[in-house]
């Protein structure tokens, strides 16, 4: 019995989620199709490859050793596949990435429709949340991460760092009067972001000149946010200040609906990631679509210091 270059993408799928349900929602397959192609990837190689109880699904020893080699063999046949496709009609798929809403929206999204021009067997989902999303379990083949990155297993390529900039509405400015100075923060509100709703780290960060290092000034916050789309609603609405990339604001800034605030007291820049799972077996469409991005957005940004 041959084996069958989309059983083998099947189990190493089923492998990563450790569930043949959402192996199968995932790459749009009955999850019958998908169970029956393990048995049949079983029967080929001649032993379990996984363990399969009520609740999990684990590799066996032999699996462990197997999908090593069958992500290899994944990416040695899709590179083969993809060596003269730029001149038959570009690189063909599926992938799935995460990126932040401002800059899906403001910067990646409207170039979109040029480079699937170029791939148009190519298809892309973009999800676009602050949340933190598991790149294997949610099947993602890269994020884009905004802000200083975690402990992780993850692979990271450094794109640069996104200016910081202090933002009001006219309303609040109007209520509160406009800050000119540190101290004049006393007597002012702002939105506070946090991811887990913690309101007691509320505070405005800027660089003191005396320790040379970035310090918090504690602040009354309003109301406390854990999204972007909210924290600029929260702003425009006239709940507080904010603290944000410049590049989400732009078009608020323009529009004449927020006002620059404090410009010499401006948060840390945030630095700006692409995040994948492994560096060797990367397919050449997730390859092709992360030098993509960091192309797009690499005007956007600064350097690293």
């Amino acid at each position: 019995m041959a084996m069958d270059f989309n059983e083998l993408r099947i189990f190493s799928k089923v492998a990563d989620l450790g569930s043949f349900s959402r192996a199968a929602e995932q790459l749009g397959l009955a999850k019958g199709h998908v169970s029956t192609s393990i048995q049949r990837l079983e029967s080929c190689v001649g032993t379990r490859l996984l363990q399969r109880t009520t609740r999990s699904v684990r590799l066996t020893p032999d699996g462990e050793r197997f999908l090593d080699r069958c992500k290899e063999l994944l990416t040695e046949t899709e590179q083969l596949q993809a060596m003269f496709q730029p001149v038959s009609g570009g690189l063909s798929g599926r992938l799935r990435i995460d990126l932040p809403s401002s800059f899906a929206r403001d910067f990646i999204i409207p170039h979109l429709p040029e480079f699937l021009s170029a791939h148009p067997s190519l298809e892309i989902g973009i999800s676009t949340t602050d949340r933190r999303v598991d790149l294997v379990q949610e099947g993602f083949d890269c994020l884009m991460r905004v802000g200083v990155l975690g402990s992780s297993d993850l692979v990271a390529r450094p794109l640069g760092e996104m200016r910081m900039v202090n933002a009001a509405s006219p309303a609040y400015l109007q209520q509160y009067g406009e800050p000119h100075a540190l101290a004049d923060l006393a007597h002012h509100r702002l939105v506070s972001y946090s991811p887990k709703l913690a309101s007691n780290d509320a505070g405005w960060e800027y660089f003191d000149t005396s320790s040379k290092s970035y310090e918090l000034f504690r602040m009354p916050a309003s109301v406390t946010v854990n999204g972007t789309d909210a924290y600029e609603a929260a702003a425009l609405a006239g709940l507080g200040m904010i603290q944000a990339p410049v590049l989400g604001l732009q078009r608020l800034f323009e529009q004449g609906s927020l006002i620059p605030v404090l410009p010499e007291l401006t948060a840390c820049p945030l630095p700006v990631s692409l995040l994948y799972a492994n560096r060797r077996n990367l397919a050449p469409r997730v390859q092709a679509v992360m030098s993509w991005l960091t192309e797009l957005v690499a005007p956007l940004l600064t350097e690293f210091p």
